[in-house]
């Protein structure tokens, strides 16, 4: 008696709310009754959006699936793929002052007196009929030269790791909203009912590097059935995915109905949609009982595709090994595959631990690509491989030619993109002599969410959700789509 008068009170003051004269109550309660459901992906509408009878994809899309490649640490893209000649012609000299300018520096190189260039002694040449720049840390990249796009021009207003990956990952750079896959969960759904639409792998190239937290693949304040899955590696990739001792397949399958019959009378009391995404992500967990342990099974892959990744590729919880996987639940049907690889925060001892992680992400990612393209994927695959920000062009602390650091730098950095509707061997944007500034072409991270997005068949404008009385998107209040870097 007491829980069915708490239930009515509950009712009595959202039916209140409704009735308000401001309205507050039936805005959110109407955001939150039309939220989107995977099952409805190409004939559902859009809980959030301006328009509820608007159908995804807006567009016909050229991706069916992204696999980010997300490296955590932010790569240096002056050692990697933005040859600058004139670094090693002014090596240990001062950055001029005009170039640096004004520009807000972290905490760790603020104190500096002297910001001495710096560059390696590694090697740079060009690649294919695209002419592409690639170090000698990357010699299996050499081999996709004419099939990836160089942003050589991207940017973002964060400076420290935290903010910066929650950016890139998120569309802000406070905690709190939903991932990149949350949103492509939330609008396109799954190709597969078997296995969630938003999967996370980690890895990690060394120890010692920036931590990443859930938050980057967090559903924000969507439903909370479109948060990513982290598969870990070992004997259970999902966390509390097997049933119990002593409770049988049959047993599971009578309790969830249960349970998913005493849900259903506490959504008629109470119409809390995050009720029903309960009971559809204890459904989820169910399917993934049998259809996990498949397709986490790499034993079975052939050995020439193991040679093809490499090494480590047998080893679980690589790099290699999760690429390996990122194909594998691609072709199961997966929407958005997200990759985070830690090892790339180099303020010192850079030329040994570039080399590292180089090592290890290399042969997998152009193995990916290689092995998307003989399975007739990569046409619909969009593939993306970078980190949060760039890395300085002087050193931080001491500077000799065998041993050097990078701070963070904000105003430019490289990655690359690949697949679905991305013009192949292509170079995009190009940064200063000194390789510290965007002279030609740049590309914001809200820019680079828009054109993601493009070619998933979401106009990034449209896909919105209201909550707490504002519209929400990826893109915020930004982001074009960069048509040059479009096939």
């Amino acid at each position: 008696m007491k829980q069915d008068h708490e239930i009515a009170q509950q009712f009595n003051r959202r039916e209140f709310l409704k009735g308000s004269v401001l309205g507050l109550g039936a805005a959110a309660l109407g955001s939150l009754l039309n939220t989107g459901q995977p099952e409805a992906a190409g004939r559902g509408t859009l809980g959030g959006a301006d328009d509820p009878g608007d159908l995804l994809p807006h567009f016909v899309p050229k991706a069916k699936r992204v696999i980010y490649l997300f490296q955590s640490g932010a790569p240096s893209q002056l050692e990697l793929f933005d040859y600058k000649p004139k670094l090693r012609e002014m090596f240990g000299q001062e950055l001029p002052d005009s170039v640096r300018g004004n520009q807000r520096l972290t905490g760790m190189s603020s104190g500096q007196r002297s910001f001495p260039l710096a560059f390696g002694k590694f090697q740079f040449a060009r690649h294919g009929q695209s002419r592409a720049w690639i170090s000698d840390l990357m010699p299996y990249h050499t081999q996709i030269a004419d099939q990836v796009c160089f942003i050589k021009s991207m940017h973002t207003e964060a400076i420290n790791h935290d903010p910066a990956v929650t950016f890139v990952q998120t569309g802000s750079q406070q905690a709190g909203r939903p991932s990149f896959g949350s949103w492509v969960s939330y609008g396109l759904g799954s190709d597969n009912q078997n296995l969630p639409a938003f999967c996370v792998l980690l890895s990690k190239g060394k120890g010692g590097d920036q931590p990443l937290y859930a938050k980057l693949w967090g559903n924000g304040f969507l439903p909370s059935e479109h948060q990513g899955v982290m598969f870990r590696s070992g004997a259970d990739p999902v966390l509390y995915l097997n049933d119990p001792a002593g409770i049988d397949r049959n047993s599971r399958r009578r309790m969830l109905d249960y349970l998913a019959k005493m849900h259903q009378e506490q959504y008629n009391h109470i119409l809390d949609p995050e009720i029903n995404s309960r009971v559809s992500q204890y459904e989820m967990a169910y399917r993934m009982q049998t259809s996990v342990p498949e397709t986490m099974d790499v034993s079975k892959e052939p050995a020439y595709i193991h040679d093809m990744y490499g090494p480590e590729s047998r080893k679980p919880g690589t790099f290699a090994a999760n690429c390996l996987l990122a194909r594998r639940l691609a072709e199961k049907g997966v929407r958005f595959i997200q990759l985070y690889h830690q090892g790339w925060d180099q303020h010192g001892n850079l030329p040994r631990d570039i080399k590292i992680m180089a090592k290890s992400t290399d042969q997998p990612s152009v193995a990916l690509i290689k092995d998307l393209k003989q399975r007739g994927m990569l046409d619909d695959t969009l593939v993306v491989w970078g980190g949060e920000f760039g890395r300085t062009n002087y050193s931080q602390g001491k500077l000799t030619p065998e041993n050097y650091g990078r701070d963070h730098h904000p105003r430019c950095f490289t990655i690359w993109m690949a697949g679905a509707g991305i013009k192949p061997g292509f170079t995009y944007g190009e940064t200063d002599e000194f390789g510290y500034n965007i002279v030609k072409d740049p590309v914001h991270v809200h820019d680079f969410q828009a054109t993601a997005m493009h070619l998933l068949g979401i106009d990034h404008e449209k896909l919105i959700f209201r909550h707490q009385g504002r519209r929400y998107r990826l893109t915020d209040v930004a982001g074009k789509v960069v048509k040059g870097i479009l096939a």
